[in-house]
């Protein structure tokens, strides 16, 4: 019998290679086709994705070209590597149901992607034998491959315990991310600062663009959007101490006529009632921090009525 070699005998299949493992993706939202499609760049095998509604099929077949579309038992049985990507409040129901049926593996890799839980919440996961990791990426996704640029300057919280730290930060760097260990007892604190920091800025920007709308500005975004990056890059790279602007001089005058101004307006409460609470908060943090007297900062906090 003659024997042909194999011509390319170094190509294989991306889950049989040294390292590389066979990845369930449940489900594809944005979050999980975006990193299911970072795992298979690193070149990992997709082996199946599960996409329930026509947007998450419509994601599927973008990101994840010619990986089938299955249920959650056929994923778990398939794959070396399971990436939780449901919502939070799903979670553990999705984890214990999974559990329940008998469906995780020893040894199997399992993920979640949510801000709000580390490992314990994978408990169920953990019993049956698998391995329980915490990966959450800080970054807001669109669902379309720019977001596998933007993986590139991405920090991702990793929790794990320790013996197994080491796999969920190398899964990051695959991914192009920056692994940040979060320890489990302070997950909840750290998706908070998250929450507060990205759906604030958001209603605030909101807030700001309908003031501008009001008095006529057409574009606020090109009026906002220069002078908002410019104080979160400060921010950023300089702390509190650069806060500019009325609170930070002292100027009590122009504060109390801005909360006039704002309760004379005809736009909605939350907008005055946002600014009066942020502006307390600015006040109390730059008297903290030296850049405002206790005198300024007092009669400041006084023309900031509810």
């Amino acid at each position: 019998m003659n024997v042909v070699a194999d011509p390319y005998p170094s190509e294989k299949e991306p889950s049989q290679r040294d390292g590389r493992l066979g990845v369930g993706i449940i489900s594809a939202g944005k979050v999980g086709a975006v990193l299911g499609a970072a795992l298979r760049g690193a070149g990992h095998q997709v082996v199946g994705v599960h996409a329930v509604s026509e947007a998450s099929r419509s994601r599927a077949e973008s990101l994840l070209d010619g990986v089938p579309i299955l249920e959650i038992p056929e994923i778990l049985r398939r794959s070396e590597l399971v990436l939780l990507a449901v919502p939070d409040d799903a979670l553990a129901d999705v984890v214990s149901g999974a559990a329940e049926a008998g469906h995780f593996q020893a040894g199997q890799l399992v993920i979640h992607t949510s801000g709000r839980y580390g490992t314990d919440v994978l408990a169920p996961a953990q019993q049956a034998g698998a391995i329980t990791l915490a990966v959450h990426p800080a970054m807001t996704f669109t669902g379309l491959t720019m977001d596998l640029q933007r993986l590139n300057a991405c920090a991702f919280a990793v929790t794990a315990p320790a013996p197994v730290l080491p796999i969920a930060q190398a899964l990051v760097v695959e991914m192009g991310g920056e692994p940040v260990t979060v320890s489990e007892s302070d997950r909840g604190i750290y998706h908070a600062a998250l929450a507060h920091a990205s759906n604030h800025l958001n209603t605030i920007t909101g807030q700001a663009s309908e003031m501008l709308r009001g008095i006529g500005v057409e574009a606020p975004d090109r009026v906002l959007g220069p002078l908002m990056q410019a104080s979160l890059d400060n921010a950023l790279a300089s702390g509190e101490g650069v806060l500019t602007g009325p609170i930070a001089r002292g100027d009590v005058g122009t504060v109390a006529r801005h909360v006039q101004l704002l309760s004379d307006s005809e736009l909605p409460a939350d907008v005055r009632t946002a600014y009066v609470q942020m502006a307390r908060a600015t006040a109390q943090r730059a008297l903290d921090r030296g850049l405002i007297s206790s005198t300024q900062a007092a009669a400041i906090l006084d023309v900031l009525t509810d």
